[in-house]
């Protein structure tokens, strides 16, 4: 396969990725490169064109991979990647069916992420100190990753002008710079309208302006700083339990769906591209799933 073809393959996917499936960069980097190294490998085993590849061929790829200790994880996203990459070619036209029948991704273990009962989510708000300087503003942003089920660079990314209160949400830029609207519930707009008060009294640097929770400089908080603050307040609160600012988007996610929200819209809460990704929570309570978001937001 010579290198110009290889390059402009690899260009036209990337396309495909972007454009039809809307990709994030990051994902869009992930299955290039897992496409890359399947293309290499056809190459060297003497299949002209991926276009001629079987699913024989496919599978022994995949052997490859499981032969060089290549983790199930890996394996499976190379699977994934590898059938959107087909996906591609039949949608130009260049294939009249995907030879990807014969690929079945690897059996693992399911991953249950660690979650908090309503109780230690209160117990860890409730440890916050609110005399010192910061407690506000940690107790507004432990209020928001836990009400809304943010991802700590949703957080820190969370502007001033996001925040529409007296229409009941906000406005989350995720994931591919996907845009979404989450409603907010009560005890997190209160916590948040007290930090405001107090941040305006506080020093913010030019750019930061409508950046909405800053570092005592007056600039936009770091991932670091956030996991560093989730884990002092647990440990004040007593929780034994090994959490990161993701586990407060785990327990909104579990809360919600043991309260009967329908799992489509937990989806949409949480900016998740596949079902199959929110479907992890239904391993508490799959009885309900009946009413709408903001009956069963979560309330303490």
């Amino acid at each position: 396969m010579a290198q110009a073809s290889f390059t402009d393959i690899l260009a036209d996917y990337r396309s495909f990725l972007r454009f039809e499936r809307s990709m994030s960069p990051n994902t869009i980097e992930s299955y290039s490169s897992d496409v890359a190294r399947m293309l290499t490998f056809l190459a060297e085993s003497d299949v002209p064109a991926p276009e001629k590849a079987s699913g024989d061929d496919l599978c022994r790829y995949i052997g490859f991979l499981a032969g060089n200790d290549i983790s199930k994880r890996s394996q499976a996203r190379a699977i994934s990647s590898i059938k959107s990459f087909y996906d591609s070619l039949v949608r130009e036209g260049r294939l009249d069916a995907s030879p990807c029948d014969m690929l079945d991704s690897p059996k693992m273990q399911q991953y249950l992420p660690v979650v908090l009962s309503v109780e230690e989510v209160e117990a860890i708000l409730n440890s916050v100190d609110l005399s010192k300087k910061e407690g506000h503003r940690n107790r507004a942003m432990l209020e928001m990753l836990y009400s809304c089920g943010l991802r700590v660079s949703e957080l820190i990314n969370l502007r001033i002008s996001d925040l529409f209160f007296d229409e009941g949400f906000i406005r989350v830029l995720g994931k591919g710079s996907k845009q979404r609207l989450i409603p907010v519930g009560e005890y997190a707009v209160k916590a948040v309208n007290l930090y405001l008060d107090q941040r305006r009294t506080l020093p913010v640097a030019r750019g930061f302006e409508d950046t909405l929770f800053l570092n005592r400089r007056g600039r936009s908080l770091t991932r670091q700083m956030i996991f560093t603050i989730v884990n002092e307040q647990a440990a004040a609160a007593g929780i034994g339990k090994k959490i990161s600012p993701h586990t407060f988007r785990h327990s909104f996610a579990t809360h919600l769906v043991e309260n009967g929200a329908d799992l489509r819209v937990v989806q949409q809460m949480l900016g998740h591209e596949s079902i199959l990704t929110t479907e992890i929570y239904t391993h508490i309570d799959t009885a309900k799933w009946q009413e709408s978001i903001l009956k069963y937001h979560p309330e303490r």
